[in-house]
């Protein structure tokens, strides 16, 4: 795997388009409100219908994980760290990948640093949330979004988007663990260690943002090559399908 590394992803030409007004820039600080104005922008132009007619070979879909400093976005807990990859129909996209730390601005508890890897001194000095958010969301831009276990982290992502911007996630959120009950309906587990096992993918590096990302986007991949034979066609097809 290729080392993760974290980068803007072309933040000041997507903002080229111009300006915030002077008297947000003049509260916040010009680059956070202009990183503010992205998210806004990004989070108006989701949910498109026609999305739902893209077939499922050509999708074009962002599958990430997030690590944090525990479980519950409502009671405080805060995100450390963002992972992604793309993936195109069934086409893992290695050379398209994100990673980045974020200060969570309160304590990493130890058993997190056990778990993640993650510790205080790489917390302290690790990017401003705003920052890692907006670097995330401009790598994400109006794609659909797949993660395994989503509730989790689409929790975290509108507790962060909320913190940062006032703004909710708009983004088509597909989740494996939902996917895997409709394909494989007589499993007794559904967690990703025990599908990444039965479905012979390697599991390296558990816990960190990008790895896991990596290790569901294979899941995801062969989802994908399991619902094409089956004849679901496109996005619209699968929802039809697990909406049955």
């Amino acid at each position: 795997m290729r080392e993760p590394v974290r980068g803007n992803n072309g933040f000041w030409s997507a903002l080229r388009q111009g300006g915030v007004p002077s008297a947000i820039a003049s509260v916040f600080g010009a680059p956070t409100a202009q990183q503010m104005a992205f998210i806004r922008s990004v989070m108006r132009e989701q949910r498109r219908p026609e999305t739902l007619r893209i077939p499922l070979q050509e999708l074009e879909v962002i599958v990430f994980d997030l690590e944090t400093t525990g479980f519950n976005a409502q009671r405080g807990d805060e995100i450390i760290s963002f992972g992604a990859v793309k993936v195109v129909g069934e086409r893992i996209m290695e050379d398209e990948q994100f990673y980045t730390l974020v200060n969570s601005r309160k304590p990493v508890p130890p058993h997190i640093t056990e778990l993640t890897g993650i510790t205080q001194e790489m917390n302290d000095e690790a990017p401003r949330l705003i920052e890692g958010l907006h670097d995330f969301m401009s790598f994400v831009g109006n794609r659909v979004l797949v993660a395994h276990a989503s509730a989790h982290d689409k929790a975290f992502l509108n507790a962060a988007l909320w913190k940062t911007s006032k703004v909710q996630l708009h983004h088509r959120v597909i989740d494996t663990m939902m996917i895997a009950k409709w394909l494989e309906p007589n499993r007794e587990h559904y967690g990703l260690d025990e599908l990444l096992q039965d479905h012979d993918i390697p599991i390296a590096g558990r816990h960190h943002a990008l790895n896991d990302s990596m290790m569901t986007a294979c899941l995801w991949a062969e989802y994908v090559q399991e619902m094409m034979n089956d004849k679901v066609a496109t996005l619209g097809d699968m929802y039809a399908r697990l909406s049955q």
